[in-house]
């Protein structure tokens, strides 16, 4: 097969925003601590400060998947990170939790952008190799680990609004760099009304993938958002030294991710999302059972760290398969859930908390979600009328 010209700077380009898109819109959760020091907040209002941006990157995924499938993922992706800079300046003239919360909101945008970058990728790669390369591509998530390292060291000597204004110019700067340095690629062929693009909302397979996803993007956002809450209020750790041990949990996610495509190209992804639904279901249980030693904690972690990110692979190699001519929308949808995912579990930790004065419930809850999805992976398995094949919506 030919190699269509730009498309290395394509992978590489949107990899790299990415990164600079999850960082912003992770930059709450790796000071959330300190923020709840300076307005005196609940674990509760802090929990919610954490998970706010995660729901408006969650839920618009599916309407930027449509546009980028319309309109092409260069622009999309280019104009949105563009209008990141706004709400990420806003938040450093904000001087009250409710102007944070606000703000908080419209940062959430950048999560939007993993919907656009692999329906935009996906269009330069052939089926047989999307899984490797979409693995690639959502490596992304490694902005998580990079808000988790360097915002603590920002906000030490310089306080609370340069690390919106930084990353306010550094997401602005990597617009630029992403525009002038990709070209559109190939669209469908005719294009589709929002209410076409929807109908993939009739495939089985459409919500299998969403459930799943749930799962391992949502347990990687939740770990990735909400640790280094875990480990001041567990281990009295700093910002700083809880934003490292965050960093590595979100390192083994996100570098494990492509091994977990190209495992699922040459094997399979149903067989090995029943390895990774069966391991977390273990993991959670052991997290539930080992808060009060943190070396064992910290194995869990990892443990859980490598079982989503293949999930997350795995996953991520099927969606190409639903509906090629309507990958926007197929990427918006299960990302999206995934994303809410996400969302609800760092306000039912911190609600739990509140409620029971431990964290056991919410790694419990954890195996359970995980039992489900394993068992829903397996019938699906079984039933010769589901089948994950290329359609047309």
């Amino acid at each position: 097969m030919v190699k269509p010209k730009g498309q290395t700077s394509v992978l590489i380009l949107s990899t790299i925003s990415m990164i600079i898109s999850f960082a912003v819109w992770s930059v709450f959760s790796s000071i959330a601590t300190e923020i709840q020091k300076i307005y005196h907040l609940t674990i509760l209002e802090k929990s919610l400060l954490i998970a706010t941006p995660v729901l408006l990157g969650s839920i618009m995924r599916v309407p930027m998947g449509i546009l980028t499938d319309r309109y092409g993922g260069r622009r999309i992706y280019a104009l949105t990170m563009l209008l990141l800079v706004f709400p990420m300046v806003g938040a450093g003239f904000a001087h009250s939790y409710i102007m944070l919360l606000f703000w908080a909101f419209f940062i959430g945008m950048a999560g939007t952008v993993f919907a656009v970058s692999i329906a935009y990728v996906s269009r330069w790669f052939p089926l047989e190799r999307q899984g490797f390369i979409l693995g690639i591509a959502g490596m992304g998530n490694l902005g998580s680990a990079v808000a988790s390292f360097f915002i603590p060291f920002i906000f030490s000597p310089y306080g609370l609004q340069w690390v919106f204004w930084s990353f306010a110019l550094v997401i602005g700067i990597m617009a630029f760099i992403f525009w002038v340095g990709t070209k559109d690629g190939q669209r469908p062929s005719e294009s589709k009304t929002f209410k076409e693009s929807l109908s993939v909302l009739k495939f089985k397979e459409t919500w299998f993938l969403s459930t799943f996803y749930c799962l391992t993007f949502g347990g990687f956002v939740t770990f990735s958002v909400y640790l280094p809450t875990l480990l001041s209020d567990i281990y009295n750790m700093t910002s700083v030294e809880a934003g490292i041990n965050t960093a590595g949990f979100v390192l083994f996610a996100t570098f494990i991710r492509p091994v977990g495509g190209y495992m699922s190209d040459q094997f399979g992804a149903k067989r090995l999302l029943t390895f990774v639904f069966g391991g977390v279901f273990v993991a959670g249980l052991f997290l539930a059972f080992t808060l009060d030693y943190f070396t064992l904690f910290s194995i869990g972690c990892m443990v859980i760290a490598i079982l989503v990110g293949i999930g997350n692979g795995a996953v991520f190699k099927m969606v190409p398969e639903v509906s090629s001519e309507n990958m926007g929308a197929v990427t918006g949808i299960v990302g999206a859930v995934g994303g809410i995912g996400g969302f609800f579990p760092p306000i039912i930790i911190g609600f739990t908390k509140d409620l029971t004065g431990t964290y056991f419930l919410s790694f419990a809850l954890l195996s359970i979600f995980s039992l489900i999805c394993l068992i829903l992976n397996l019938r699906v398995g079984n039933k010769k009328h589901v089948s994950f094949s290329t359609k047309s919506a």
